[in-house]
Formats: C-alpha cells, sequence, structure tokens
C-alpha cells in the first residue's frame, strides 16, 4: 500500500538488504514521497525543486550496491557524485525511522500444524528478528558512510534504532472458523504476536471524536471487492468476547494496529484455532464504505457483529478503534444479561499491620476505561456483582496528568497527536491478562461528577445511598466536558449511565437503540434486587463521587465558588481536587477492608477491595488513581 512498508524477506547481510524486494519498495516509496512534497512547492522554488526531482528519478538501487562494494574511486568527481547519493539514502534513513511506517511479518503456521511452537515463543522470536533487522539496517547505513568518507569523528549511535513499527508473527487465515458468508476473510493472516516499537507518536488526521457509532439497518462490509491483501488482522480478547480487528494498510489507517496491540489483549490460540467462531468483526478504514457506513450491524444469520470505520480522514483517530471495538463488547454483554460499565475499575489489596490497622499493599487496575458486571452466585447462595476488565492497557489523555506522571509512561507507550495541543493522548499497558479476567465481586460502585465543588471539610464521597437514588446519578449521566468531543470545554453534557457504548439515551430523553434500551432496562432491574440486599448487609457501597477535575473549566462556577472552596485559581481545581477525592477514597476503602475482614473472619491476612468509579471521558477516573498512587508511594518516585 502507498507510503506503507511490508518486510517479509529474510536478509542477514548488507548486500542482501539492499538486494530485497522490501529495500526496493521502500526506495520506491520514498522517491515518490519525496517527489510529491517537491511538486506542492514547485511555485516557490520552480527550478530548485525540478532539479532536484531529476535527481531523485536518476537515484537506482545498483548504485547504491555498488557503493557498498566499492573500496575506492576513480575520480573526485566520481566519489562526490557516491557522498551526495549516500547523503540523500541518509535522509531516507531518518524518514524511516521518523515518518515512515513498516511492518517485519514472519510466518508461523508451526503454532499450529506441529504444536511445537507457542505464542510465547513466537514472541520471543519477533522480537529477536525487530532487533536484528534494526541491527542490520544500522550496519548497512555504516558501511554506505564510510565507503565514501562520512563516517568520520565521533560515532553517534547511542539511541539509534531502526525496528520496524510492527514485527509480527502471523498464521493462515485459514486455520480460524469464519462463517460461510464470511470465509474471503481467510485470505488475511491472523497476527498471533507481535512487538512495537514504542515511544512514537503518531500524527492522525482527526483527534477527536465528532460521529457517533450506532447501529445500522445494514451491513456495511462488502465481501464482493474486498482485497485481502490490503488488510491486516488480529484477533483481540475484549473480554469475554472474541473480536477480530482489521485494519486497512494505508497511511492514516495502519497507524491504528500499534495502538490496539498495547491496549488489548491478543486472543488465545486454543479460540483462534478451534471450533469457537467470532463474536464480533470490526473494519477501520475500509476505502469502499461511506459514512452512512459508520457504524456496527448484528448478522442474525451468522450471529456475529460486525463493525465499520469507513476511511474518511474524519473518522482517523484512535478513538475510531477503541470505541468501536469496545461497542461490540457492550453490545454481546447486553444481550448476554450483564451490565456494561464505562469505569476505572481497580483491586486494593489490603493487609494489617501488627495492631490489625490496615493498609493498602497493592492497587490492581481491572479496567482502565471499560468492563462488566456479571451476576454470579456464591457459596453462601447470595448473588453478586462480579467484574471483568476489558483492556490490559490506558488510552490515556495526558492533559490532566502530571510530568511524573507523563514520565513514567515513557518507554511504553505509543502516543498519538502530541503536537496538536489538547487532547493528546498516549496508549500504555496498565495492568495484565490474569487481572483482566479473574473476576471479583464488586465492594464499591460510585458515579464520577467531574464539576460539582466541595466545600471545606466535606467528604468528596458519599457512598450510603439508597440504590435508586444512587442509580438516578448512573441513568443521568451528568459530566462536563474537556473539549475532545463535540461539546466545548467547560459545558455540562448528560449521557445515560456515562454512555456505555453505544449511547442507549440521548440527553433529551430519547431513545436511540429501543431493543438494545429495553434489555439494559431488564438487566438493570435483576441488579437491582440483589445489590439492594448486599447494600443491607454492608457488602455494597453505592453512591456519588467528586473529583472536582472539570469543576475549575466548569461555565457553572464563578470565581468566588472556587476560592469558597479552597482552591487558588481555576487551573489549581484540575491537579487537586483529584488529590482530595484520593484521600477520601483511601479511607473508604479501610473501612470496607475491616468490614470484609470481619466476615470473613479476624484470620483473614488480607483481603481485596474491588472499587468501579463509573464515568465518561475526563470525570477523573485515572487521575484520582494517578493521585491515590502518590499518596501511598507504591511506587518510587
Amino acid at each position: 500500500m502507498e507510503k506503507t512498508l511490508e518486510i517479509r524477506d529474510g536478509c542477514s547481510t548488507p548486500s542482501q538488504l539492499l538486494r530485497s524486494l522490501a529495500f526496493a519498495r521502500f526506495l520506491k516509496i520514498y522517491k515518490s514521497q519525496f517527489i510529491e512534497d517537491l511538486q506542492h512547492r514547485a511555485d516557490l522554488q520552480k527550478h530548485e525543486a525540478k532539479q532536484k526531482i531529476d535527481y531523485i528519478e536518476s537515484v537506482k538501487v545498483r548504485d547504491l550496491i555498488n557503493i557498498l562494494e566499492t573500496h575506492h574511486f576513480n575520480s573526485a568527481s566520481e566519489k562526490k557524485r557516491a557522498r551526495e547519493l549516500i547523503k540523500f539514502m541518509d535522509g531516507a534513513f531518518h524518514h524511516y525511522r521518523g515518518s515512515g511506517y513498516s511492518r517485519l511479518v514472519r510466518l508461523q503456521n508451526d503454532v499450529v500444524s506441529t504444536g511445537l511452537e507457542t505464542p510465547d515463543t513466537v514472541k520471543d522470536k519477533v522480537t529477536d528478528k525487530a532487533g536484528t533487522l534494526s541491527d542490520l539496517i544500522l550496519e548497512t547505513r555504516r558501511q554506505l558512510l564510510n565507503n565514501v568518507g562520512l563516517e568520520q569523528g565521533v560515532r553517534r549511535s547511542s539511541g539509534m534504532d531502526a525496528s520496524p513499527n510492527v514485527t509480527a508473527g502471523e498464521i493462515s487465515g485459514h486455520y480460524f472458523n469464519y462463517p460461510a458468508d464470511y470465509t474471503e476473510l481467510a485470505h488475511v493472516p491472523l497476527t498471533i504476536a507481535a512487538d512495537i516499537q514504542t515511544g512514537v507518536d503518531y500524527s492522525t488526521p482527526s483527534n477527536k471524536r465528532a460521529k457517533p457509532f450506532y447501529e445500522l439497518d445494514h451491513n456495511p462490509l462488502d465481501l464482493d471487492h474486498f482485497i485481502s491483501k490490503d488488510w491486516v488482522s488480529v484477533p483481540l480478547q475484549v473480554g469475554t468476547s472474541l473480536i477480530i480487528a482489521y485494519i486497512h494498510k494505508s497511511r492514516g489507517c495502519i497507524e491504528m494496529e500499534p495502538g490496539l496491540l498495547n491496549l488489548f489483549p491478543f486472543a488465545r490460540i486454543k479460540d483462534i484455532t478451534g471450533e469457537r467462531r467470532a463474536d464480533g468483526l470490526f473494519f477501520f478504514g475500509d476505502p469502499r464504505a461511506s459514512e452512512k457506513d459508520l457504524g456496527y450491524y448484528y448478522d442474525k444469520k451468522n450471529q456475529v457483529l460486525v463493525g465499520m470505520v469507513p476511511n474518511i480522514d474524519e473518522l482517523k483517530y484512535f478513538g475510531y478503534a477503541k470505541k468501536p471495538v469496545l461497542t461490540l463488547h457492550n453490545v454481546l454483554a447486553i444481550l448476554d444479561g450483564d451490565l456494561p460499565l464505562h469505569c476505572g475499575c481497580t483491586r486494593y489489596v489490603v493487609r494489617f499491620d501488627e495492631n490489625d490497622e490496615p493498609y493498602i499493599a497493592e492497587m490492581l487496575i481491572k479496567a482502565d476505561d471499560m468492563g462488566k458486571i456479571s451476576l454470579r452466585k456464591g457459596e453462601d447462595k447470595l448473588t453478586r456483582p462480579v467484574f471483568y476488565g476489558t483492556e490490559t492497557g490506558a488510552f490515556a489523555c495526558l492533559d490532566g496528568f502530571s510530568d511524573q506522571a507523563k514520565m513514567q509512561m515513557a518507554g511504553r507507550e505509543v502516543g498519538y497527536n502530541k503536537d496538536t495541543g489538547s487532547n493528546a493522548r498516549q496508549i500504555v499497558p496498565v495492568t495484565d491478562v490474569t487481572e483482566l479476567f479473574r473476576g471479583d465481586a464488586l465492594d464499591v460502585l460510585l458515579y464520577m461528577n467531574n464539576f460539582k465543588l466541595i466545600e471545606p471539610g466535606e467528604s468528596t464521597i458519599q457512598s450510603n445511598m439508597h440504590i435508586e437514588d444512587a442509580l438516578q446519578h448512573f441513568r443521568l449521566g451528568e459530566r462536563v466536558a474537556a473539549g475532545s468531543t463535540q461539546t466545548h470545554r467547560g459545558a455540562k453534557e448528560s449521557s445515560y449511565w456515562a454512555n456505555p457504548f453505544p449511547l442507549l439515551k440521548d440527553s433529551d430523553g430519547t431513545i436511540l437503540h429501543p431493543q438494545l434500551y429495553e434489555k439494559f432496562s431488564e438487566n438493570e432491574k435483576g441488579f437491582i434486587g440483589d445489590m439492594s440486599i448486599l447494600i443491607s448487609r454492608g457488602e455494597l457501597k453505592v453512591g456519588v463521587a467528586h473529583s472536582q477535575l472539570m469543576a475549575g473549566a466548569y461555565e457553572g462556577n464563578n470565581d468566588k465558588d472556587i476560592e469558597r472552596c479552597g482552591f487558588s485559581s481555576r487551573a489549581d481545581v484540575e491537579q487537586e481536587g483529584p488529590v482530595q477525592l484520593a484521600k477520601d477514597l483511601i479511607g473508604l476503602i479501610k473501612t470496607q477492608a475491616i468490614e470484609k475482614r470481619k466476615r470473613q473472619g479476624e484470620n483473614s491476612g488480607e483481603v481485596s477491595v474491588t472499587v468501579a468509579l463509573v464515568g465518561d471521558s475526563r470525570t477523573g477516573k485515572s487521575e484520582t488513581a494517578e493521585k491515590m498512587e502518590g499518596i501511598l508511594r507504591l511506587q518510587l518516585i
């Protein structure tokens, strides 16, 4: 595809690298992009642009091979021409490391056919391949520079990395059990292991979501015109759902691949190669789809959800990759009788010292943004809401994080649009698969209010609410926006249950997905009765938490309100508000731990307290967690 380099060659020497098909493709891509850029500038520097274009068109692979194999030049003019060519190619090298996008691919059918390989051994192999290719590229560059006398003085190799953006281990798509109507998809290899380059920031045509991802009345996928070689496919385990993501290889779309790989866990091999079928199929960047195809469709005949994001610049933003995948998960959860929660959820391990005083020993993230609760009956015959997460990573908005938190993300992050001002984002791993999928009964369920100011001396948490009173906050779903959606910064908006993707009820009361809304309401009623019993027993706390994260930006708060509540300025509220909530939350967790230990028996050395904070973007879920880590000093800073 244009401007995307896929590498399938196996090279071990600089000579082999320059003779490879991948290098020939890369040179063609680089020359084409360079010439296109010069043509756009031709009106200002017409003569210079023409001369440069003529030179670029004259560059051939054989000239580079000759320089690599040359130990002396016959004339000064010949050496001068060679130096010019290598300077041009050094620009190509830095373009490859910066603006280019490359995928190194290795077929790993042995995982299925012999049983001798596993995803873990494949992961080791692809990491080795990425490192080997990077070393080979650097060595080839060094030899070319040296042969023309440009490798003089200090060698600056520290931190120089030429790894591909993604190195993938793939198996044939024919191993997967596609429904008969979708067998064309079997021609796309399935990625089962990957090594991604971190510390990269991708610029995408858009940096916010403005269009909704709603249910469609037609299947948006046109398999009659599907070109399999133009797609990458990644099978993802999203909660209990198996969802295969297909990403178009064109620029503006393929950049979503490393983000998805850093956000969701791979599906298990036994699910990919067994009898299980996909619960959802998601397509990002279909060039044949139009805006009317943005959304999801339930194919009743084949019992699969199909999600589509067309190849339109306005939709080329990572939020249009993450949110639709989670939407498919949430629709499936509702249909299964569960409640999806747009929330952050953490399991706190509380231990007791020699004086039986509780202390929080660990914070284990179960969900950064989304999960679900399922009703499960325990050995005591009581039914409890058990929580399961969906993502191992976080799609973090950098606006509200401290410099310390940003530094801790370094080296693990995949970034998007850091130079666009507001809504710069990074995807960073925050938990592991085992924590994600272990079911833990909720101990605390709170709605996140991000705009109400709390008077000095008052608690930021109301946790002893009646279930129906608490649910009014969840159903109303009020928050103040940060400007990352169509609502302007500082304005209040409302989304039913904090928008559990898709939005079930509009802010004016209009029901947007009638059948799904009816099923969600039915599920909610089932949970109310069981939650009421747990609340009466003291096992479950339900209510509202006030992060005050956007209280300084909220147009409904005046400067006198800010000053009265103890803040020196509006800007300070964003950092100090979550600190107040973090302190109150720590107290609530310890209280719950003491009560839980009494129920389990005083001999319990530790108890887990699982807390879900429900809220849409910028309500303070991640920011509060960061402040808690700082207060508890659970990591070296």
